[in-house]
Order: C-alpha cells, then sequence, then structure tokens
C-alpha cells in the first residue's frame, strides 16, 4: 500500500471519510483539448501512445501539473485488452475503434487465447510506475479498465453500435455462450487490473459505457453477477470506481456489485439519487461536460450546484457525468477545478 497517498483527499474520499474538502478529477483529463496532447499525437497514433509508457506517463503526470486535480488516471485505452484477444482492433481516423474480426459464435469464443497481464499489457503496468516517479508518493493514481459487458459489446459488434443487436441475440439466444465470453473477460480484467494496482496504481476504475442500453432485468441476468465476481477478486483494499452511462435505473444494482464508489452520469439528480441507492457507498460525479463550453461564471455555477447537491456528505468524488470533450476551453476546466477547491461546505 502507498501510505502517502492512502490520506489524500481522493482515497478518503473513497473510503468515505470526512474531507474537508471534496476531491476533483475528470474523466478524459487528458486528451485533445489540450495543446500539450495534440502536439504529442501530431508524431504518435493512438495505440502508439498508449504503448509507449515513457510519453504515456509523461501526458498522465503533466496533466495532474497542469490541471491541479486530485489524481492520475493512467493514459491508456479501455480496449487494449482486445489486442493481445487478436480480434484485429485498429482506431480509424473519423470511426473510432473497429474489431476486423469480431466473436459471433461459440466456437469464436472458445478460440480465444490464454492472457498473460503482465507479457501483453506490461506497458500500462510501466506507466504507471514512470507516472509514479513523476508524481511523487502523495498524488493517488488510478488505474481502469472497460467494464466486462462493454468490452464483451465491442468485441462481438465490431465496432460502436446503436442498437447492440449482434450482442443482446447472443444473450438471448445462445446465454452459454455469453457466459463463456463473460467468464473470460472477467477473467481477463482480473488479472490487468490487478497487474496495474501492483504497478502502483490506488484504486481502479470500471468503465462501463454501454451497458446502459440493458434493462435492469438483463442486467441481473448477464451482467451483475460476473461484475460481482470481478469486484471481489480485485486485490484487497483497493477501491473500485464503478461508472457507467444512462443508467440511471441499474445504479442500485451496479452497488450492489460491491464496488466502493458509483459513478453518475449528468441526467441524474445527484442527492436524489444518492439517497436512493444509499449513503453507505461512495459516489462520483456529475457535471454536464457541455457545462464546460458555457461562459466561466456559469461553469463555476454549476460546479457549486453539484458540490452543494452532495451537501458535504462524506464519500463524494467530484467528476463530469461523462469524458471532457475535444474542443474543451481549457481555461474553463481550469476554473472548474479552482472552484472545487475554493467551494467551503455550510
Amino acid at each position: 500500500m502507498n501510505h502517502a497517498a492512502a490520506d489524500s483527499l481522493f482515497l478518503r474520499a473513497c473510503r468515505r471519510e470526512a474531507v474537508a474538502q471534496t476531491p476533483g478529477w475528470l474523466m478524459r483529463q487528458a486528451g485533445r483539448y489540450l495543446p500539450e496532447y495534440r502536439s504529442i499525437r501530431e508524431k504518435l497514433t493512438f495505440l502508439e501512445l498508449c504503448t509507449r509508457s515513457e510519453v504515456a506517463a509523461e501526458v498522465t503526470a503533466g496533466t495532474v501539473r497542469r490541471l491541479g486535480v486530485d489524481a492520475a488516471i493512467v493514459f491508456a485505452d479501455i480496449l487494449l485488452p482486445l489486442v493481445p484477444m487478436a480480434l484485429g482492433l485498429t482506431y480509424e481516423k473519423g470511426d473510432g475503434p473497429r474489431i476486423a474480426a469480431p466473436l459471433r459464435t461459440g466456437a469464436d469464443v472458445a478460440k480465444l487465447p490464454s492472457f498473460d497481464a503482465d507479457g501483453e499489457l506490461g506497458y500500462v503496468g510501466e506507466t504507471i510506475r514512470l507516472t509514479r516517479g513523476d508524481v511523487g508518493t502523495a498524488t493517488p493514481i488510478i488505474g481502469f479498465a472497460g467494464a466486462p459487458f462493454t468490452v464483451a459489446s465491442y468485441a462481438i459488434e465490431g465496432g460502436s453500435s446503436r442498437n447492440y443487436v449482434h450482442v443482446k441475440t447472443m444473450m438471448y439466444r445462445d446465454p452459454a455462450t455469453w457466459d463463456a465470453l463473460m467468464h473470460y473477460v472477467v477473467d481477463m480484467t482480473v488479472a490487468y487490473l490487478n497487474m496495474q494496482i501492483a504497478a502502483g496504481a490506488d484504486a481502479v476504475q470500471l468503465f462501463d459505457s454501454w451497458v446502459g442500453c440493458l434493462s435492469i432485468g438483463d442486467y441481473a441476468r448477464y451482467v451483475q453477477p460476473h461484475l460481482a465476481r470481478l469486484v471481489a477478486r480485485i486485490t484487497p483494499g483497493t477501491p473500485v470506481i464503478l461508472f457507467g452511462t444512462a443508467t440511471e435505473s441499474l445504479l442500485q444494482a451496479e452497488r450492489d456489485t460491491g464496488a466502493s464508489v458509483i459513478g453518475f452520469d449528468w441526467r441524474v439528480d445527484l442527492a436524489a439519487t444518492w439517497e436512493r441507492i444509499g449513503h453507505d457507498v461512495a459516489i462520483q460525479g456529475n457535471l454536464d461536460p457541455v457545462v464546460l463550453f458555457a461562459g466561466r461564471d456559469h461553469v463555476v455555477e454549476e460546479t457549486r450546484k453539484v458540490l452543494a447537491a452532495a451537501a458535504g456528505r462524506p464519500g463524494h468524488i467530484f467528476n463530469l457525468g461523462h469524458g471532457i470533450l475535444p474542443e474543451t476551453p481549457v481555461d474553463n476546466v481550469l476554473a472548474l477545478v479552482d472552484a472545487v477547491h475554493a467551494y467551503e461546505h455550510r
């Protein structure tokens, strides 16, 4: 355990301990809205940046210094585990990730190769180690992975989807294959996240970007048991943050997975929703990222509204309700961070 980071505002909030100031970090805080990041991307492809640990660490640590946020999140991507799965992952400009050989049958799943987190994704662990050397011991580092449903959905659909027809068809017509794939992805994700923790990550976040497409019944049958098994196998003592979008109907089920922190997107009322799912779990969120395109005064006002809704209750981590958008004005991001740190709970 990193004892210096353990006393940070961020990790204390994850444990629902009282803090004098709400900690905050931002999803996609290292990204195209920053000129420093764009300069690096002019020289490297996205995958090259992810796999070159010294550059990824520079991006991770440099963003913390630039913004003054309360935690670093390792620069990587939720789909990196698809590379050793040998599905032909590529990132197409303007179209996002594409999978050349999507999984559609039980035979496809049965052929998936064994997974060695250290050997195949060890560069992410090295990024964390290099970041630790840069940010010091007191700054908490967040590792992350895609949640099993979202990773499996990309692997099945072959790319982005509106209706998730291939995913749901597998769930409904061939639940045994679905469960086998989820078992594989859970085992892979556990190994990947625990490798990141061993490298120095103080907390981990699971991004379930697509799970909001499910009904509560389908979530309970096809997702929740697998997620609970994953969370239970994470290195003991490590906070697990579970974040999804369009998940208002699923938040109670998400907290029942055993995750330490539940991320809210901007669509929910923070105070009422926290009351509904229970104050015995920490929460993270939930400013609409598009607010950052408004004037500075509006950014500060809306940031304070989120903090007021949390009412100083132990266990709130300020964040956006999704990632920072590429065209976001940097000055507004800085104003947001300043507003979080200046806010006084009454």
